[in-house]
């Protein structure tokens, strides 16, 4: 039995690909698949172990149960194996993945009733053990199988030699091609959020917080062409949405523009995929401006992602990290936006040699150029360089209240009040602005009131910690939780800004009550009208209290659901201002006439948002977003590519 469980709670599950590829490779294996049978058991984030244990023991016991260990929930799966251990003595309990490789006096210690420990890739060194259990081994006499850790029979820990890394990884299975992981629910229907593929593995990077799937500074391998096309024509044909690649670097290599091209002569074929994610390579190459050229021409989406993690050199010296000149990054955002493509950046807050002062005058400098910027706390994770450097760096770290991650409370250049403060700042800069409810006023406050984006969100931080309205409270009690890595916490506050009318009205009575009054009178009605317009294109959703009907919103027309399209419509929508023409305008750098000027436009809205929005996945959320189209146009222009 193959066990994982994804980290947020939301309607549909995360694709369990780690337990698809060893059960593939056991499958594949003629003497092993005669006499094993290998279950995949997937979790959402959120399930109770009560909830896992029934689900994993109601039936019949497996003799090797192995679970695919992350941070956030190697704790259940430690309590899970000792359930396991009472009702299957003789069992083995195999723990797997980034979190646990090469830490096994910890997890022995902290997990009795962990028999083994895989360190490195699993593929090969899992089907070596469950074949090492069918010939009848003791678990305590693995010493012939090489990448892992295991118990001796005294109980300390023994760990074999390395396992050198897969070279060719088409010796792997596809779990899809061969059916090891279920696709489709009895209707048909795809059963996960998004569709996940690897198209190579390895980083050449060595970052200080980065344990990249163990292959750091390591040279890239890469899965066969014919094997990725044949994956992807399976989705296309399956309608799935978005395929987002596992790689550290997409768009580095010659064979990334292959994938690009292969999947836009795909969705020419079906109509799907219609969006394309994945961790972009951090410098930039022609090969990356090709793709990005290749997939605006084909209406194929995505979140270019500037993964710059500071602007400060001294955190980027103990990163171990170039980025690029600052001149080549701004260059780089105003191309993506010549092109009309989607662009976030990255920053991670709490870094050794970042301050408060330095990461605020960063991450305003950012907000020139591209507005949705995720900002991560430094958290240690094991194996890396601030993890096994912490007197280095004068590191004070504290283990979450629900996870396993280290979080950074103190170091030589941050103080805990530093922190505490910066911890307030995160949370509503990744809940409004990361996640876009906010969007389009960013720009329109700082050119035309003076407001950085930091300001913006430090004054709706305020308003919530003292405005005594009642739609204040769920937003002030989720950033108290927030503090410490509580990422539930911002789950809870994205979906109440989305999918809650309360939500919406508290964005309401901020703006009127901290805002609106502080914006010079003359532009005083335009900047209210783009607030207005932000709140018009946010991603229609359910309420909670509503089944699937979308939330109404008595200042907006109700959204007309067209099935058909899988879309909803806001019709005959009135704005003050021509906003879908000045602000791509403002966003080009010309000057704009923001005299009043009547427009009606209609909005379409992809269906299916709830889902990323209750994950908080921002590249996905941002799918969502409303379409503007003048009323004049209705009959004229189709926005199904658009949208």
């Amino acid at each position: 039995m193959l066990v994982q469980q994804g980290v947020w709670d939301m309607p549909l599950e995360s694709m369990p690909l780690a337990s698809g590829y060893l059960k593939a490779m056991i499958l594949d294996d003629s003497e092993l698949s005669a006499q094993t049978r290998v279950d995949i058991v997937n979790f959402r984030g959120g399930v109770t172990q009560g909830e896992m244990a029934r689900r994993l023991f109601s039936g019949q016991l497996p003799d090797v149960l192995a679970f695919s260990v992350l941070g956030w929930n190697v704790r259940a799966f430690g309590a899970l194996a000792e359930t396991f251990k009472q009702l299957n003595p003789e069992g083995w309990v195999v723990f797997g993945g980034t979190h646990v490789t090469q830490q096994a006096e910890r997890v022995f210690r902290e997990n009795p009733a962990v028999d083994v420990i895989v360190n490195g890739e699993g593929e090969i060194t899992f089907r070596e053990l469950v074949r090492a259990h069918v010939n009848g081994c003791d678990r305590t006499a693995l010493a012939d199988v090489e990448g892992i850790s295991y118990r001796s029979p005294s109980g300390t820990p023994v760990t074999t030699a390395d396992r050198p890394r897969i070279e060719d990884l088409d010796i792997i299975p596809s779990p899809f091609l061969t059916g090891a992981i279920d696709l489709v629910d009895e209707n048909g229907v795809f059963l996960y959020d998004v569709a996940l593929v690897e198209t190579n593995r390895g980083c050449p990077y060595k970052c200080a917080f980065c344990y990249w799937g163990g292959a750091v500074g390591q040279r890239v391998r890469a899965f066969s062409r014919s094997r990725l096309r044949a994956e992807l024509e399976l989705f296309a044909e399956l309608k799935v949405h978005t395929v987002v690649a596992c790689d550290a670097n997409f768009g580095m290599m010659p064979i990334d523009l292959e994938l690009v091209e292969d999947l836009i002569d795909i969705k020419e074929k079906h109509g799907f995929p219609r969006a394309f994610e994945t961790s972009w390579a951090k410098n930039k190459s022609t090969v990356f401006y090709e793709i990005v050229h290749r997939m605006k021409e084909a209406e194929l989406r995505s979140s270019f992602t500037l993964a710059l993690q500071s602007l400060n050199p001294d955190a980027l010296d103990t990163m171990n990290r170039r980025n690029m000149k600052v001149n080549a990054w701004q260059d780089l955002v105003q191309w993506l936006g010549t092109e009309g493509m989607d662009c976030y950046a990255e920053l991670i807050w709490g870094a050794p040699g970042e301050t408060v002062d330095s990461f605020i005058a960063g991450y305003d400098e950012l907000a020139r150029h591209v507005s949705r910027i995720a900002v991560y706390p430094i958290m240690l994770l094991p194996n890396t360089d601030y993890s096994d450097q912490k007197e280095v760096h004068g590191i004070i770290a504290l283990r979450g209240d629900h996870d396993d991650f280290e979080y950074v409370l103190a170091h030589r250049t941050m103080s805990f009040a530093d922190n505490a403060h910066m911890q307030r700042f995160l949370f509503w800069a990744r809940v409004v602005a990361e996640n876009a409810v906010l969007r389009h006023c960013w720009l329109p406050l700082r050119e035309f009131a003076g407001w950085q984006q930091s300001q913006v969100l430090g004054s709706l931080a305020d308003w919530a910690d003292t405005s005594p309205r009642p739609e204040a409270v769920p937003l002030r009690e989720a950033a108290a939780r927030a503090h410490g890595g509580g990422a539930p916490a911002y789950a809870t506050a994205i979906g109440y800004l989305f999918t809650s009318p309360a939500g919406r009205s508290a964005l309401r009575h901020w703006w009127a009550e901290a805002v609106s009054p502080q914006l010079p009178p003359e532009y005083r009605a335009f900047l209210g009208e783009v607030f207005r317009y932000d709140l018009l294109t946010q991603p229609v959703c359910p309420a909670a209290d509503t089944g699937s009907r979308p939330a109404a919103d008595p200042f907006f027309p109700d959204a007309e659901e067209l099935p058909d399209q899988d879309l909803y419509v806001r019709r005959g929508v009135m704005l003050g201002f021509d906003l879908p023409s000045l602000l791509p305008e403002l966003r080009a750098g010309r000057q704009v006439d923001v005299s009043p000027a009547p427009t009606e436009v209609d909005v379409h809205y992809r269906r299916g948002a709830l889902n990323a929005v209750l994950s908080t996945n921002h590249e996905e959320i941002v799918h969502f977003m409303g379409v503007p189209q003048y009323a004049r146009q209705r009959d004229q222009v189709s926005l199904s590519g658009s949208v």
